[in-house]
C-alpha cells in the first residue's frame, strides 16, 4: 500500500520558497504504542484545533550540498535541524529530490512552547505540506486527496499523531473496521454526516499546569508499552471504545461522549503508572482541576469535561452552544489558581 507513495524520479529543481500552516489535534481516543515504522497498535480518533497553529517557512536552494537549518520563532535550533535531517533521510524514498539541496526552516507556533498542545504534531504536519508543495512543482503528481493523503503519510513518519492535523474536525488514525478506509499509514476524516451537531462545535481551553520539559518524552512511553503487561487488553479496548463511539456520534448521546473522553484520558495516565519502569506526568494540580471539574459537573448538571494528553496540562471542553456563563466563569475564578502562572490558551473545535 506505501507505493503508491513512491515518488516520481522526473523532477525539476530551483530556488523555491514555501509556506504552509497546520493546527495541532487532541486525542479522544488515545494512540499509545507503535511500531518503530511508526505504525499505531491502536486506531485513534482527535479534534483538530482551530487557532493553536504551526506557522512554516521553507526555502529550498537546489543543487547546493544537502543541509537544514531551522529557526523556531527566530531563533535557531540546530538540535532540532538534526532531526529534520534525519527525517528528509528517511522519507527520500518517497520524495526522491529531497536530499539534492539546501534548506532553511522558519517556524513559529500561535501557542506556547511545552503547553500540552502537541507541537510535533501541527510542526511535522507543516513541513509534510511544504514538502508536499514542493513535490508539486518538482514532479507531475498532483490532486487534492493525493496530495492531502500523502501529506498525512510523510507527517506520520515525523510525529504519529501529526498525520491527524491535516484534517479538519474528527479524525481517524490506524485501521479500524469502524471507518471506512481508515488506515495505519495515514489519517481519513471521520465522515461529518455521521456526526450529530452538537459534537461539532466546542471550546478547548488549556489550562497550563506545568510548563517545562516532561520527564518523560512521549517517544520513551510508547517504547515503554511494549513490555507493559496491561499493553494488549489496552490496544483491545480502544478497538471497543471507537465502537461505542461511533455510536455516540449518530445519537448525540453527550454522557456517554463525556464518560468516554474522560475515561481514554485517565487509561492513558494509567498504562504510564503501569509501565517498567513507572512513571506520573500528572501533577498535583492536575489532580486538584480533574476533581473540581468532577465537582461542578454534580453540581449544576453543564457539560464540561476533561482530557489529557501526555502530560500534565489539562484540556476544558465544553460545548459551544452552551450560554450559561457558568462554565466560563468558573474556569476562571475556581480553576486558573491550579495552572502554574495562572495560564490558560483558549482554543476552539469548529467544523
Amino acid at each position: 500500500m506505501e507505493e503508491e507513495f513512491l515518488g516520481n524520479i522526473n523532477f525539476r529543481t530551483s530556488h523555491q520558497i514555501v509556506s504552509q500552516s497546520c493546527p495541532s489535534n487532541i486525542a479522544l481516543i488515545k494512540y499509545w504504542g507503535k511500531s518503530d515504522t511508526q505504525i499505531p497498535a491502536n486506531p485513534s480518533i482527535s479534534y483538530t484545533l482551530s487557532h493553536c497553529k504551526t506557522n512554516t517557512t521553507l526555502e529550498f536552494l537546489a543543487d547546493e550540498k544537502f543541509s537544514v537549518q531551522t529557526f523556531l520563532a527566530g531563533k535557531e535550533e540546530e538540535k532540532f535541524a538534526k532531526k529534520i535531517e534525519e527525517y528528509f533521510r528517511k522519507i527520500q524514498v518517497y520524495l526522491p529530490w529531497i536530499l539534492q539541496g539546501k534548506y532553511c526552516i522558519k517556524t513559529e507556533n500561535t501557542f506556547p512552547h511545552s503547553s500540552g498542545i502537541a507541537s510535533s504534531a501541527s510542526g511535522f504536519g507543516a513541513i509534510a505540506k511544504c514538502l508536499m508543495q514542493l513535490d508539486q512543482i518538482f514532479t507531475d503528481q498532483n490532486g487534492e486527496e493525493y496530495t492531502l493523503r500523502k501529506a498525512s503519510f510523510l507527517a506520520r513518519l515525523g510525529s504519529g499523531s501529526a498525520c491527524r492535523s491535516l484534517y479538519p474536525g474528527l479524525v481517524v488514525w490506524g485501521h479500524t473496521k469502524e471507518v471506512r478506509g481508515s488506515s495505519d499509514l495515514y489519517a481519513v476524516a471521520y465522515p461529518p454526516h455521521q456526526i450529530h451537531s452538537v459534537f461539532k462545535r466546542f471550546h478547548d481551553w488549556v489550562l497550563l499546569i506545568y510548563e517545562g520539559e516532561k520527564s518523560v518524552s512521549s517517544s520513551v512511553g510508547h517504547a515503554l508499552m511494549k513490555t507493559n503487561p496491561y499493553a494488549e487488553r489496552r490496544f483491545q479496548e480502544a478497538h471497543e471504545n471507537l465502537h461505542k463511539l461511533t455510536t455516540i456520534l449518530q445519537e448525540g448521546n453527550m454522557p456517554g461522549f463525556i464518560k468516554l473522553v474522560e475515561h481514554e484520558a485517565l487509561t492513558l495516565h494509567g498504562m504510564m503508572m503501569m509501565g517498567d519502569p513507572a512513571f506520573i506526568l500528572m501533577e498535583t494540580g492536575t489532580l486538584q482541576v480533574i476533581n473540581k471539574v468532577w465537582e461542578f459537573r454534580r453540581n449544576t448538571g453543564l457539560p464540561l469535561f476533561f482530557t489529557l494528553d501526555a502530560g500534565a496540562n489539562v484540556h476544558l471542553l465544553f460545548p459551544h452552544h452552551i450560554e450559561d456563563q457558568r462554565i466560563k466563569t468558573f474556569i476562571e475564578q475556581e480553576l486558573l489558581t491550579f495552572s502554574q502562572c495562572g495560564r490558560v490558551v483558549k482554543d476552539e473545535i469548529s467544523f
